[in-house]
C-alpha cells in the first residue's frame, strides 16, 4: 500500500518540520501509487498529476519561507465526484451531467484547501450518489461490490492512492464502502460540515464524510472539514463543552450493544464476531459493556427513510426525469414511487424523523457510546443487492458516527465495526477510538488489500473460496 499505509498526517507534519520530506514527496507518493494501484481498481473519475504537483510546489514553497504547515499541508485528498471542484469537472456518475465545470470549489473542498491539503482529482460515485454501482473494484475481490455511493473514495484510500477522500452518506454510503473495503470511515455529526456546492439529494439526510487510512487521523480531518465558532452556536456550545467531550473520569465508559431489527439479516459469523469483539472489551475494567434497547419507533426507521429519500429525489431530479433514458433502472425506479408519496405523507414522515433524533439524544443520555455492526456481513458479490444494515439508521437520527475495519470474514474479506455517539458528540467518539487502538482492540489502520485481488474472479457469496490474504 505504500507509505500513506505507514504514516498518519501527524507523522508527515512532523517530517516536514525536521525536512525530512515536503509535499512534493508526498505528491509523489500519491502519483506512484495512482500510477500502480489505478488500472486495477479504478477509483478515480478523473486524476491530474500536473496540478497535483504544482499545487505540492506551492505547499513546499511556503514551508520553505517558514510558513507554517496547515493541518492538512501537502497531504492528497480525493474528492467524490458530487462536489464542485475548480480544477475538475462534477459529473456526478451521470451521463447528463458529463463535462459539468462548476467554476468553483464546493464549501468542503474550499475548507480542505485551507488548511494546505492538495486535491489531486475526483474519485467514482454512484449515479447522483444514489444505487448505480459504478466502475470502481473492490481491492479485497474483484467481484464483489466496494459498497456504494462513495466507493471511489474508500477504494483510493484502501489501496494506498490518497490518506484521505471525500464522502456523504445520506443512507449508508460511507459506512457501507468503508466496511467493505476495510478502511475507517467518518460521518460526522449531521450540520457540521458545509454543504454549499454540492450535489443536494435530501436534505435532512444529506451528510458530508471521509475515509482515512489512520485512526489517529479521524479527528484532524474532520476539523478541517467542519464550521467552527460562535456563528453556529449549537455545535459550537458542545464543541467546547469539556465535560461533555472528554473521556470519562472516575467511572467506565458506558458502551451499549445494539442489535437492532434489520439483525436477522447478519450472518452467523458477523454476530459471532461482534460477540466476541464486545466479551473483549467488556473484560477490561475500564468499560462498561451491555445490551441496550433502542427508544421505540428506531425499528420504523427503513420505512420512514424511504418515504423521505424518494420523495426527495423525485422532487430534486424533476429535469434528469425527463431523459429517463439517460438514467438507471434503479433511479427511475425510486423517483417513480417518490411521486407517489403524498405531502402529507412526506411531512409526517420528517416528524418522526425529529422524534427518533430526539429519542436518541435521551437515549445517550445513559451510554457514552453506541457500538452495532457496520453492515450484515462481508462485501457481497456485485450483482447481488446488499443486506439490510442499520448505518441509515444513525443517519436518519443525525448521529456522529465511525465505521472501524475490525472485522474478517470466513472468506478472509472485512468488514466493519460501527461506532456511534450522540449528535456533536463526534470529539468524543475519537477519543473512545484512541482508547480502543492504544488497548489493541482496533487497528491503527485499514484492513490490508488482498494483493492476490487482481486476478480473483471468485464469487465469494456461497461459492468458492476466494484466494487468501499474503
Amino acid at each position: 500500500m505504500g507509505p500513506f499505509s505507514t504514516k498518519s498526517i501527524a507523522a508527515i507534519l512532523g517530517d516536514y518540520r525536521s525536512g525530512a520530506l515536503t509535499p512534493l514527496d508526498v505528491a509523489a507518493w500519491c502519483i506512484e501509487a495512482y500510477r500502480r494501484e489505478e488500472p486495477q481498481w479504478h477509483a478515480w473519475e478523473c486524476f491530474d498529476e500536473t496540478a497535483l504537483l504544482r499545487a505540492a510546489a506551492l505547499s513546499t514553497a511556503r514551508l520553505q519561507v517558514g510558513v507554517a504547515p496547515g493541518p492538512l499541508e501537502g497531504i492528497p485528498v480525493g474528492v467524490k465526484d458530487i462536489f464542485n471542484t475548480m480544477d475538475f469537472p462534477t459529473q456526478m456518475g451521470s451521463p447528463l451531467w458529463r463535462g459539468f465545470t462548476p467554476g468553483n470549489d464546493a464549501r468542503a473542498v474550499f475548507n480542505l484547501k485551507r488548511a494546505g491539503a492538495v486535491v489531486p482529482g475526483k474519485t467514482v460515485t454512484a449515479e447522483f450518489a444514489v444505487h448505480s454501482l459504478g466502475k470502481t473494484l473492490n481491492p479485497h475481490a474483484m467481484d464483489v461490490t466496494p459498497g456504494t455511493s462513495s466507493s471511489g473514495s474508500a477504494v483510493a484510500v484502501a489501496t494506498g492512492m490518497v490518506p484521505v477522500a471525500l464522502g456523504t452518506q445520506t443512507a449508508g454510503s460511507i459506512v457501507r464502502p468503508a466496511s467493505f473495503c476495510g478502511v475507517w470511515g467518518c460521518k460526522p455529526s449531521f450540520g457540521l460540515v458545509p454543504r454549499t456546492g454540492m450535489l443536494k439529494t435530501t436534505d435532512s439526510l444529506d451528510s458530508v464524510g471521509y475515509f482515512v487510512s489512520h485512526a489517529a487521523d479521524l479527528a484532524a480531518v474532520l476539523d478541517a472539514l467542519r464550521v467552527h465558532g460562535r456563528n453556529f452556536p449549537i455545535s459550537h456550545a458542545a464543541f467546547t463543552d469539556e465535560v461533555r467531550q472528554s473521556p470519562p473520569r472516575g467511572r467506565p465508559w458506558k458502551v451499549a450493544v445494539v442489535r437492532p431489527h434489520v439483525w436477522e439479516h447478519a450472518p452467523g459469523y458477523a454476530r459471532d464476531a461482534l460477540d466476541a469483539w464486545c466479551g473483549k472489551l467488556a473484560s477490561q475494567p475500564r468499560f462498561e459493556v451491555a445490551e441496550a434497547t433502542l427508544p421505540q419507533g428506531m425499528e420504523r426507521a427503513h420505512a420512514i427513510h424511504s418515504t423521505i429519500y424518494d420523495r426527495s429525489l423525485a422532487y430534486y431530479f424533476q429535469e434528469e426525469f425527463k431523459r429517463a433514458e439517460l438514467i438507471s433502472p434503479v433511479m427511475n425506479r425510486l423517483i417513480l414511487a417518490g411521486q407517489q408519496v403524498t405531502n402529507e405523507a412526506y411531512e409526517a414522515a420528517l416528524d418522526e424523523q425529529v422524534a427518533l433524533a430526539r429519542g436518541m439524544d435521551v437515549f445517550f443520555g445513559d451510554w457514552d457510546i453506541l457500538v452495532t455492526l457496520s453492515t450484515a456481513g462481508h462485501a457481497p458479490v456485485r450483482d447481488q443487492e446488499e443486506a439490510m444494515d442499520s448505518a441509515l439508521m444513525w443517519t436518519l437520527a443525525q448521529l456522529a458516527v465511525v465505521s472501524a475495519p475490525a472485522f474478517t470474514s470466513p472468506k478472509r474479506l472485512p468488514f466493519g465495526l460501527q461506532l456511534v455517539a450522540r449528535r456533536y458528540n463526534d470529539p468524543l467518539l475519537f477519543a473512545f477510538v484512541r482508547t480502543l487502538v492504544d488497548a489493541g482492540l482496533l487497528p491503527a489502520t485499514t484492513h490490508p488489500a488482498n494483493p492476490a485481488g487482481a486476478a480473483a474472479l471468485t464469487a465469494v457469496a456461497g461459492r468458492a473460496e476466494p484466494p487468501a490474504a499474503a
